[in-house]
């Protein structure tokens, strides 16, 4: 299966930012995380379902620019119901496979403080 693939995994420094990455999807078995932060591997960050269905997941980052995307039940989505030409999706850009990949920016906000962007 081709990846979506913008970039080569990040490793977290000491200066990583714990960001918390969410995904409401009830109705789904598993949910992954894959993206710029660890190679695009399908099957390395699993994400916890609540009891209200939403999938969440913790990641340390360094601050930076990231693509992602979920693996819901084997198939890649930025979020469910978001693919294909969403080309006003402010939280989405367009990848080398014709398809979209979520865009996560965590940096610094405000006077020196650390803190994860929102998703």
């Amino acid at each position: 299966m081709k990846t979506p693939v913008h970039g080569g995994p990040r490793k977290p420094t000491t200066a990583s930012i714990s960001t918390r990455l969410t995904l409401a999807a009830a109705n789904a078995h598993a949910v992954y995380l894959a993206g710029t932060f660890n190679g695009w591997q399908s099957d390395t960050l699993p994400m916890k379902k609540d009891g209200q269905g939403l999938w969440t997941r913790v990641v340390d980052l360094a601050p930076g620019n990231y693509e992602y995307k979920f693996v819901v039940d084997g198939k890649w989505c930025c979020d469910l119901g978001c693919e294909g030409e969403h080309t006003g999706c402010p939280k989405c850009v367009p990848n080398s496979l014709g398809t979209m990949n979520r865009l996560l920016e965590v940096g610094v906000i405000g006077s020196g403080d650390p803190r994860p962007a929102r998703t």
